[in-house]
Parts: structure tokens; C-alpha cells; sequence
């Protein structure tokens, strides 16, 4: 997994690291440089499918200007990457990479490339959720998950048990539903609809709310047999209910943590913000999967929530969520 990150001069990232887990929720303020983490995430995939500059070809030095350095965990331990950007733009356009010499260290790379390549990120879109999808868009979901019901419909077609287990899910979380329907649309086209428990009336896509289209979207990265290698969710909280967020946490633990759900595959990090001090509640037992960002001024910085030698007192006298809420751990507006 990506270990950490190291912003240097990057818009509000003016000196700010983060470690990272296999789990990490990211709460602070607007313009704290949560989405910041996601985007340079996302412009390292890019980067990484395009022709690299190794660092012994600069002489020892590093790029000018903006950078964001990545590390990563065994078996890419010596492998460093820089991304270089622009100073006026702020457009990250080199990528440096130093990775031990020989053939073990290009193999390290390759390897470590084609990992870095299935990184996704996600903002959910629930207009486009309810549009139709085209059946040949369904190999993945589409960063806005508008191509839902083309994912759900191939995969009730290729892999039907690991669509049972999404339903099975679904209906538990949702009872008022007993189905999902996948139906023919014009133009070679696939529509989502739920079929309402106790009967046979069927509810369109357009019709279902907001946060029942957004929890299906979360349920088919949770329950793909292939996963990315890194998940990022963006306002895993929104449109659900507070009642469900135990639900959405649950089904995102099921990426990072396989074994526990008793499937055999490799974890998927999972990266996702929230605005939700009643989602952050839910994450009291384990508050080292937390990180804060925090704005000063002009700079931000990111902490894990673990750092503060106080925090264990602190959680004696509130939640999670009210500390957070009331300004005391940080990461507020107007600080």
C-alpha cells in the first residue's frame, strides 16, 4: 500500500505529510487539502502508465518547484516517487522514480506500476445513477458510478454468486426492497430498479433516493470478486441517513479488511472523507484510521487523530463526533 505522502509547496500543502493505513477516514474543513490527497493519488496513476524519469538520470537532484513524494510498504519499501509540478499551474507533469539498481529493482517498479495503475477514485452522481447505462460499459464502475446498473447487470451475468451476495446484502440493509431489477432499455441499454418487498411493484432508478443509489454503489465496490488496489471515496456520508453510516463503514472495512469477511484476497486501501461527526463516531474503538487536516492561515497540514497523547482522555469525557464538532481535536472552519 502507499505508506505515506509528502506534500512540498503544493497549494495549501506547503510542508504536509500523511501516513497511511489500510483504512484511512480524512475529516477537516473546506479546503484542508483532503481532495488534494485524492487528486495526487489519482495524477500518480496517470503518470505511472506513461514513460518515467529514474532518479539516477538527474543526478541526485529532485524536481524544482512543487513535488509530492510517495512511499510505499513491502515489497516496494526502497521504491521512492516524486511527482514534479508546475509552479505557475500547479500541474504535475514529471514523475521521478528511484527504486533500487539492477534488474530487481525495474522488476520492483514494473510490479509496483501495474499496482499503482488500479487506484480509483470516486464522487457519486445520483442523476447520472438513474439514467440508464450502456450494457457495454459495465466492466467497471465509472468514477460518478453512472454506469451502475451495467456493472450490477454484467456481474449478475458473469458472476452471479458474488451478485447474490450483493443482494443478499442489500436486502438485509434495505428490507423495504426484495429485489433489484435489471431491465432492457432502448439502444443496447440496462436500467436499475428495485422491486418494493410484499408485492410486485417496482421502483425506477429516478425514482429511488439518493442515498439508496449511493449505498448500491458502495456495495458493488465492496463486493467486486476484483477490487482496486486503492479506493477513494469522496463524502462517504453523503445522502445516506445517520442510521445507515454503521452500514457504509462496514461495507468499506469489508475492502480493507478481507479476512474478516472471510474472502482470500489481497486488501484494497481505502482513502474516504466525511463532513459526519455521526460517522466519526462510529470510529471510536479505532481511532489510528483517522486522519485530520487542519488549515492555518494559508497552510494546512495533516495529522493522524493517534498523535494527540491526550486523545484517550479526551474520549473519556466526549465522542468522537462532538469533540471534533466542538473545535477541541482541530480541523474546523475559521481556526
Amino acid at each position: 500500500m502507499i505508506t505515506a505522502v509528502h506534500f512540498r509547496n503544493f497549494k495549501v500543502l506547503r510542508s504536509a505529510a500523511v501516513r497511511l493505513e489500510p483504512f484511512n477516514l480524512l475529516i477537516g474543513p473546506n479546503g484542508s487539502g483532503k481532495t488534494s490527497l485524492i487528486q495526487a493519488m489519482l495524477r500518480l496513476r496517470t503518470l505511472a502508465a506513461l514513460p518515467v524519469t529514474h532518479a539516477h538520470e538527474l543526478e541526485g537532484q529532485r524536481p524544482e518547484g512543487p513535488r509530492i513524494e510517495f512511499a510505499f510498504g513491502a515489497p516496494f519499501r526502497e521504491v521512492r516517487v516524486i511527482l514534479g509540478c508546475n509552479t505557475d499551474e500547479l500541474v504535475c507533469n514529471q514523475l521521478v522514480v528511484d527504486h533500487p539498481p539492477g534488474a530487481d529493482g525495474e522488476r520492483q517498479w514494473t510490479e509496483l506500476r501495474d499496482w499503482l495503475r488500479s487506484i480509483r477514485a470516486y464522487l457519486f452522481d445520483h442523476y447520472a445513477m438513474a439514467v440508464p447505462a450502456k450494457r457495454a460499459d459495465g466492466a467497471e464502475l465509472a468514477s460518478n458510478a453512472g454506469n451502475l446498473a451495467a456493472v450490477l447487470a454484467a456481474r449478475r451475468a458473469a458472476e452471479p454468486a458474488a451478485m447474490a451476495l450483493l443482494e443478499d446484502e442489500f436486502r438485509r440493509v434495505m428490507p423495504e426492497f426484495s429485489a433489484l431489477v435489471l431491465r432492457d432499455a432502448p439502444d443496447d441499454r440496462v436500467e436499475l430498479a428495485a422491486r418494493l418487498a410484499g408485492g410486485d411493484e417496482v421502483v425506477a432508478a429516478d425514482s429511488l433516493s439518493q442515498g439508496t443509489l449511493y449505498f448500491l454503489a458502495i456495495l458493488a465496490l465492496a463486493y467486486a470478486p476484483r477490487p482496486p488496489g486503492v479506493v477513494c471515496l469522496e463524502e462517504a456520508d453523503r445522502g445516506v441517513h445517520p442510521r445507515m453510516l454503521r452500514e457504509v463503514r462496514d461495507a468499506l472495512y469489508r475492502l480493507s479488511y478481507p479476512r474478516d469477511a472471510g474472502l482470500d484476497r489481497a486488501p484494497v486501501q481505502v482513502v474516504t472523507t466525511t463532513h459526519s461527526p455521526y460517522l466519526l463516531d462510529l470510529f471510536r474503538d479505532h481511532p489510528e484510521e483517522i486522519v485530520l487536516a487542519d488549515k492555518q492561515g494559508q497552510a494546512a497540514t495533516f495529522k493522524r487523530l493517534t498523535d494527540r497523547e491526550d486523545l484517550r482522555e479526551l474520549m473519556q469525557e466526549a465522542n468522537l463526533g462532538d469533540l471534533w464538532y466542538s473545535g477541541i481535536l482541530g480541523g474546523v472552519p475559521g481556526q
